[in-house]
């Protein structure tokens, strides 16, 4: 028995709620420990679609306990629209089944605003964000002077808080001539979703060192990429927190040896939404026809995400920076149609070879990368659940990219369906 994270080893967007409601059958506990409802999952369930944001993939499985760590920045009334949304498609969302950390962040209204202020203000330079004041917040934790959801429970201190948080604010609203919050109004506001709030609210780390005692199996949910992390990402062009697997035990409050497995979800092209480096993109018609085919947009923001060749240079530098035990290989199936397929195995930069990507920014727009390729199988993958029916020509690509990346392949997607999985390891009895 082991508890597993699950992260996306690229930009994000790679599948991994498909996966982690694929392993919540399961897991006892699945856990999302960082980001906020900027992430979007899309699990697919008898024919059903559901489109999660903030809740983790196991709120649509019965009997499981989904839980918020204090990693993740929550908007409370993007949550609470969340529950009611899902909660018309027949999933309960009770303080039974789903509780937030009490030392999360909350993220305001002017998060939002000066999450477009400074977008909009960016031009060219622009991130790629998606407007929904996740970096303010993180911004806000990290000068101390954030709203948690505990400071709800007392009005006293709650004002004492907005009043802290909104000299800062009001002082650079003032200076970009916008209009200033007045504390009166927002704290009205909150005080009115409180109670909402609150009847999910839990001290987690607590409630995870009970569930470790009774062996209960936990899962822990990452949201975007692990090139999308604010230390290890393709920075600036990154999201505001730590993506790594790492980051599972500090957003909730365990200690790093409860995680026993780390699953890379890692998709078989590449695919990246916004701004930033990306040196195996395609800006041509089979750019266009992975985005068509593997229905490339943003679940949460509809937007259009750019598509590109497997980059194994990449993807073997962030299995060394996060520790990744195990691979989930997912959308193979798009890939069905092409007469080739490309894997980028090296980069040149400035006339020398390299084997991982540099740090710099400049550097990473700049260098070029070197492929290896391979014939395409040109027959359909769709819906196969086993290796032996897979085409030769598809194996080949699967054992080239395994060699190449150096870690496992311990299950290959084949469909959004969650039965078309091609299962060789599974990480909680590995």
């Amino acid at each position: 028995m082991k508890n597993i994270v699950v992260v996306g080893s690229q930009w994000g967007d790679e599948g991994k709620g498909k996966i982690v409601d694929w392993l919540s059958d399961q897991a006892d506990i699945v856990v999302r420990f960082q980001g906020g409802h900027n992430a979007g999952h899309t699990l697919v369930i008898d024919g059903k679609i559901f489109k999660l944001r903030l809740l983790p993939s196991g709120i649509v499985r019965k009997e499981k306990i989904s839980i918020l760590g204090n990693g993740v920045v929550i908007d409370p009334w993007a949550l609470l629209d969340e529950i009611k949304d899902i909660k018309k498609q027949g999933v309960e969302v009770t303080p039974d089944n789903f509780m937030i950390s009490e030392s999360a962040s909350l993220i305001l209204p002017f998060h939002r605003e000066m999450d477009e202020i400074r977008e909009d203000a960016a031009g060219k330079g622009k991130i790629g964000t998606t407007r929904r004041g996740i970096g303010p917040c993180y911004e806000d934790k990290v000068g101390r002077r954030s709203i948690r959801v505990m400071d709800l429970r007392s009005e006293s201190n709650l004002d004492a808080r907005l009043e802290n948080v909104l000299l800062h604010h009001n002082a650079i609203r003032k200076g970009l001539k916008k209009k200033v919050y007045k504390k009166k109004d927002l704290k009205e506001d909150l005080l009115k979703i409180a109670p909402k709030i609150l009847i999910f609210a839990q001290p987690v780390w607590l409630k995870l060192d009970e569930y470790k005692k009774k062996k209960k199996k936990i899962l822990f949910e990452g949201a975007q990429g692990i090139l999308l992390d604010v230390d290890h990402g393709t920075y600036p062009f990154v999201t505001s927190s730590n993506t790594v697997p790492a980051m599972a035990a500090t957003g909730t409050g365990c200690g790093p040896n409860t995680i026993n497995y780390v699953l890379g979800i890692t998709k078989a092209y590449t695919t990246r939404v916004g701004s930033g480096p990306f040196p195996t993109e395609l800006k041509d018609e089979i750019g266009e026809s992975l985005g068509l085919k593997g229905k490339e947009f943003g679940t949460v923001t509809a937007r259009k995400r750019r598509c590109g060749w497997f980059d194994g240079v990449l993807v073997r530098q962030t299995i060394k920076v996060a520790g990744i035990t195990g691979i989930a290989l997912t959308k193979l199936d798009v890939l069905d149609e092409l007469k080739e397929i490309k894997m980028c195995i090296q980069y040149e930069l400035n006339g020398k070879k390299m084997d991982y990507l540099p740090a710099s920014s400049e550097e990473q727009f700049n260098v070029k990368p070197i492929y290896r390729t391979f014939p395409g199988w040109q027959t359909s993958t769709q819906g196969v659940r086993n290796m032996e029916e897979l085409p030769e020509k598809a194996k080949i690509y699967i054992h080239a990219l395994e060699d190449f990346i150096g870690a496992k392949i311990s299950s290959i997607s084949t469909s959004p369906e969650r039965e078309d999985t091609i299962l060789i390891e599974d990480p909680f009895n590995a």
